[in-house]
């Protein structure tokens, strides 16, 4: 039997006019974005659908409005396949919510209102650090180690062979992209970002986390959720693990290398954009990579899914 993992978007996916054309089409996906501003109090969906672009980018909107477009995708999906039979779930950084959430740990409201937190916790961090990130391409792992112990910077992203990333306080991310592509890097770019996600710098944002995680109900997961810090499902330490999230590595070739493993051979990414699809490629071609962004992607993937 073929096993099936949801993966959730994660920063960086956002683009103005995400989820619109869903919300126009399916009367389901509109209750939700309306769910999701009566929950909040402001109006994200109007962000999400019209920008502009500098509003959708602040962390505070980018990492709730995310949420809510994977969370709407994913119900269009069941709402399509009533049967829909899922065996775990995965996210990038603030998509590990939306995972923990599909799978029953939080509820929706729950879930949207501590991502919008975290981005706002996340935010202030940035603005009181001088922090940066970099992607470096085409170089391995421990070369890039290396660079990051000589340029006083840290490993944030382990996302997919030969894709990386870096993060610390910015003229040290500076250094690093110069030694990165001394020790051959094809690229070497820092990131247009608000500051150093995933490093240190964003130790301030961790204790007001805990705070907000503190006031929600978490369940255990109904399917094993993976978590960004071990690339193991999450055990009883939900939130703790979240917590340190925000300061650790990201480990997601190890955390999908770890399904590949237990015989997934279908992903399905939901949310704007196809970056982890792209990640997937590069971990492992052979496995089946369906997504869900519009009605379009929507419509291939049930087309896929009624082979």
């Amino acid at each position: 039997m073929s096993k099936t993992a949801l993966l959730f978007a994660g920063q960086g996916a956002q683009t103005v006019g995400m989820g619109k054309e869903l919300a126009e089409k399916f009367p389901s996906a509109k209750a939700w974005f309306d769910r999701a501003n009566a929950a909040l109090g402001y109006d994200l969906a109007g962000i999400c659908f019209n920008g502009p672009e500098a509003d959708l980018t602040k962390t505070e909107n980018a990492q709730p409005g995310i949420f809510l477009v994977s969370w709407v995708c994913f119900e269009l999906l069941k709402e399509q396949v009533p049967n829909l039979k899922f065996d775990a779930t995965a996210g990038l950084s603030l998509g590990e919510f939306t995972a923990l959430t599909a799978a029953g740990a939080m509820s929706f409201e729950d879930g949207l209102r501590v991502v919008r937190q975290r981005g706002k916790f996340m935010q202030e961090a940035c603005d009181a650090t001088r922090g940066g990130m970099a992607a470096v391409i085409g170089l391995d792992e421990a070369p890039t180690r290396e660079v990051c112990a000589e340029a006083d910077v840290v490993l944030a992203n382990l996302n997919c062979p030969g894709q990386l990333v870096i993060s610390g306080e910015a003229e040290k991310i500076a250094k690093a992209v110069e030694l990165a592509k001394a020790k051959g890097a094809k690229r070497a770019i820092a990131l247009p970002v608000a500051g150093a996600y995933h490093s240190p710098l964003m130790a301030s944002a961790q204790a007001k986390l805990q705070n907000e995680l503190a006031k929600i109900k978490i369940s255990a997961p109904a399917v094993p959720v993976i978590s960004n810090v071990t690339a193991l499902p999450h055990g009883s330490e939900i939130s703790a693990r979240l917590v340190e999230q925000v300061c650790a590595s990201v480990l997601w070739e190890n955390s999908m290398r770890h399904l590949l493993a237990q015989g997934f051979t279908r992903f399905i990414e939901l949310g704007p954009g196809t970056a982890l699809s792209g990640f997937m490629k590069r971990i492992d071609k052979s496995a089946q990579m369906l997504n869900v962004a519009d009605a379009a992607s929507l419509e291939a993937t049930l087309k896929a899914l009624s082979v």
